[in-house]
């Protein structure tokens, strides 16, 4: 069964976290971020992936982004400075004490995770879920329309895109204010600072999912970086075995 934890990050603002353990408290740990409008039990422990990480000997530790889940959701246009989810996820490492680790983002996780390393951080692995380039590079559109769905629902320009939006916030008592802060907060990363990632890197997505550009485009940006497709379109890829398949097995692959 895994712990539930919280700690004030950078600014006071309360974050949210799990943990589990497969070895008995000396697990390698693998910090897992989750996607806009999900949650750590969502992607990651409901499909079995945390359990899947946990039964290969590692520690999971997985935030609810700020806004999602168990972690504070601020209204206040202040709490949602440019990179403030990079910037939770660097006060958990130092909260943790986190010296080593491997990194794994689904969607927005994923363009978390590549912030943090644009920002610096060194983890020894890397695996970027649901996320191509474009997605990275400019995320105008596609947060665009979310912004759109959000903020109108139904009456969206894109009606089912608003539905679905507005179901998944109700489902996971979401704050719209809250959700146009993630958009709002969005930093793009250009192909030079992404080249620059030199970690061993996994880039994987459902074989109908280019929703946030091409996962193969994406690799071959990075020089130690390898692509794979898994069953699935954005949405439902997480659900699949294979997903936590290809992770395990990239992230106890020895070099």
């Amino acid at each position: 069964m895994s712990d539930l934890h919280r700690f004030q990050s950078f600014d006071g603002v309360s974050i949210g976290y799990r943990t589990l353990d497969g070895s008995g408290g000396d697990g390698w740990p693998t910090l897992l971020l989750h996607g806009f409008l999900a949650s750590a039990e969502a992607n990651w422990f409901l499909p079995g992936i945390a359990a899947a990480i946990a039964a290969a000997g590692r520690r999971v530790i997985a935030p609810d982004l700020r806004g999602h889940g168990r972690s504070d959701a601020p209204t206040d246009p202040a709490a949602w400075p440019a990179d403030v989810l990079a910037m939770d996820q660097e006060a958990l490492v130092a909260h943790l004490h986190l010296k080593d680790y491997d990194l794994v983002g689904y969607s927005l996780g994923a363009r978390t995770a590549v912030r943090m390393l644009a920002r610096g951080a060194r983890p020894r692995r890397l695996v970027l879920g649901g996320m191509g380039d474009s997605g990275l590079m400019a995320a105008g559109a596609r947060a665009a329309m979310f912004e759109d769905a959000i903020r109108h629902g139904e009456a969206a320009r894109d009606p089912r895109a608003g539905r679905r939006v507005q179901a998944m916030m109700a489902a996971g008592g979401l704050k719209p204010e809250a959700m146009l802060g993630v958009l709002g907060a969005f930093v793009a990363t250009p192909a030079e600072a992404i080249a620059r990632i030199d970690v061993p890197t996994l880039v994987v997505a459902g074989q109908r999912d280019d929703d946030n550009g091409s996962a193969e485009g994406l690799a071959a940006l990075m020089p130690d970086a390898r692509a794979t497709r898994v069953p699935g379109d954005h949405l439902s890829a997480v659900m699949e075995p294979a997903l936590a398949t290809e992770i395990v097995e990239f992230l106890e692959t020895t070099q």
